[in-house]
């Protein structure tokens, strides 16, 4: 199976983008190379601004720009949310401004920059900041499809994009808000977001061939999020898991717990990042070494059913 990084698919994403909108401008903090933005760079060089390792400037800039009729991308690393959090907190979601904010290196598949680069914490930040939008797309097709409806939506948007190459699946029908069923099944549900797709798949798998039934649901939208579909597969499978590459305090796992809350839910549990940093590694140890690979996640569920 083809893999790419989502982080040069929303790279892709914005070249085509700029073709379609000359409105689409695009602000970079000295990481264009890393986040992809380079790629715009090169094909709209009067439309791409580098604002050097000044974040929160990026974000004031871009915030005056959306003032103007622009549709500014701002892009850095997830774990940079936190250094300019008061401008996009209070320069953009405040004044309900345009602007967008493609974030990437997120998650411990960073590697081996480690616990000082990997965001655990992002997700859990954006969610909580009235009128934004939160997207986790789960490999490249589904990017493309967040940062075009991202340039649609007025108001502000976060894409959370990884550095780590994952496995491109078919395009799925697309709605902001909607989640997906990805794998039907009756004795459990897992529920997932952005590139653990992956090794949830592969632990339905597992437990298919130990006799159990398990439902799999991607959200690549964690607001507004899908109550409705968690609530389904609550109600049908009753026992529930989550399944994320961020802390399980404040991601899916929390919007989830929420959701379904008095829905009949008979058991829950919240695999991702527990209450800790990450580390420098390989990314494939790091998945291992926190418990996020196909084999470790079946094995957990397999001990709460």
């Amino acid at each position: 199976m083809e893999k790419k990084a989502v982080r040069v698919a929303y790279g892709e994403a914005l070249v085509k983008l700029g073709e379609q909108n000359d409105k689409v401008v695009v602000l970079d903090a000295d990481l264009a190379a890393a986040t992809m933005t380079n790629a715009f760079k090169k094909a709209y060089p009067d439309r791409f601004y580098d604002c050097g390792i000044a974040e929160a400037n990026m974000v004031d800039m871009a915030a005056g720009m959306s003032t103007m009729g622009l549709i500014p991308f701002c892009s850095t690393f997830a774990v940079f949310a936190g250094r300019n959090y008061d401008q996009i907190r209070n320069g953009v979601c405040y004044p309900k401004f345009n602007v967008k904010f493609g974030f990437s290196h997120a998650g411990i598949t960073l590697g081996e920059d480690g616990g000082s680069h990997q965001a655990i914490e992002d997700l859990a930040l954006m969610r909580v900041l009235p009128g934004m939008t939160v997207f986790v797309p789960s490999d490249a097709n589904e990017c493309y499809q967040c940062v075009e409806a991202a340039a649609k939506i007025e108001g502000p948007v976060y894409i959370r994009t990884a550095r780590l190459a994952s496995p491109v699946y078919d395009p799925r029908p697309f709605t902001v808000g909607k989640g997906t069923v990805i794998r039907d099944g009756k004795d459990c549900v897992i529920f997932t977001c952005g590139i653990m797709l992956e090794h949830t798949l592969a632990a339905v798998d597992i437990l298919a061939q130990k006799g159990i039934d398990a439902a799999l649901v991607s959200f690549h939208t964690l607001k507004p999020f899908d109550e409705e579909l968690a609530r389904e597969y609550t109600a049908k499978c009753r026992k529930v898991f989550t399944v994320e590459e961020h802390s399980i305090i404040g991601g899916l796992g929390d919007t989830v717990a929420s959701a379904i809350i008095g829905h009949g839910v008979e058991s829950f549990m919240k695999i991702g990042i527990n209450d800790e940093f990450g580390q420098s590694g390989k990314p494939a140890d790091l998945l291992v070494e926190y418990g996020l690979t196909g084999a470790q996640i079946a094995d957990k569920m397999m001990n709460n059913l």
